[in-house]
Order: C-alpha cells, then sequence, then structure tokens
C-alpha cells in the first residue's frame, strides 16, 4: 500500500475563510435563521481576524423575551 501524506494549504484556508463567497453563504444562512425565528430579530456580517462572522440576534425586547422562553433562535437552527 502506497502511503499518502496530506498537507493543508494553510494560507488558502485561511483566504477562503475571508473570502466574500463564504460571507455571501453565511449571510444566506442568517437571513434563512433570522426569517424563521420571526419578527424582532436582526443579523450581522462581519471578516473578523481568522474568518467570517454571521450572527442572529433578538433586537428587541419582546424577542429578548421569547428567544429567553422559546429558544427561538436555537430552534431556527436548521
Amino acid at each position: 500500500m502506497a502511503k499518502n501524506k496530506f498537507v493543508l494549504n494553510t494560507s488558502g484556508v485561511g483566504q477562503l475563510l475571508k473570502s466574500s463567497k463564504m460571507q455571501k453563504i453565511l449571510e444566506e444562512k442568517a437571513t434563512s435563521i433570522r426569517k424563521s425565528a420571526g419578527d424582532g430579530y436582526a443579523q450581522d456580517t462581519y471578516v473578523g481576524k481568522n474568518r467570517v462572522n454571521a450572527s442572529v440576534y433578538a433586537d428587541s425586547y419582546k424577542a429578548r423575551k421569547d428567544n429567553s422562553k422559546n429558544n427561538t433562535l436555537l430552534k431556527a437552527v436548521h
């Protein structure tokens, strides 16, 4: 049997994780989660030190209360 060695191109992976394509993918996923959660939720996407980050959060008092009581955001992640 031949021995294969796998070498990860770390700079390439870093570029991929910060790319505009990755940002678009995460924005689409965050939008889907926000829409599933309902009114009062907002989303944010930004490029951090190592990768693109996306978040969905309760933006109103009613949404915070709903999320606290029903775990709405956790259930909206599919």
